[in-house]
């Protein structure tokens, strides 16, 4: 029987993932982890799957695009400037929609330059 954890955090502002296995029959057990921007996606689908996804919108849709772009750029090194534009449009509608630790990232890097958002888990 193998039993497996996964999990994923905010460390020093940066997301982080963890993955453990171990197998009652062998004893065998291993570990990974990472940080970046992303998480591998089959990980990233196993915490959707177990904990429900989250959704992050702007308190204030009206607020200034050059903050938003700024703390997104930051969240996610490598973003373009319409990769950017585009998840901002998405915060200002309907939401960026990810993991619970995903969406509180950027929500704490929004208001660290002064955006207000709101993150709201979704039931699965």
């Amino acid at each position: 029987m193998l039993i497996l954890n996964t999990g994923q955090l905010i460390e020093r502002g940066r997301l982080r993932w963890v993955t453990e296995a171990n197998c009652l029959c062998c004893r065998v057990a291993w570990c990974e982890q990472g940080n970046g921007d992303a998480i591998p996606e089959e990980i990233r689908q196993v915490l959707l799957a177990e904990h429900g996804s989250a959704r992050l919108r702007l308190t204030e849709p009206e607020a200034s695009a050059v903050p938003v772009l700024r703390a997104l750029r930051e969240v996610q090194d490598g973003l373009s400037l319409a990769q950017a534009r585009a998840m901002a449009d998405e915060l200002k509608t309907s939401g960026l929609v990810g993991t619970l630790v995903e969406m509180e990232l950027i929500a704490a890097r929004l208001r660290r330059h002064s955006v207000e958002a709101t993150v709201e888990t979704l039931s699965s």
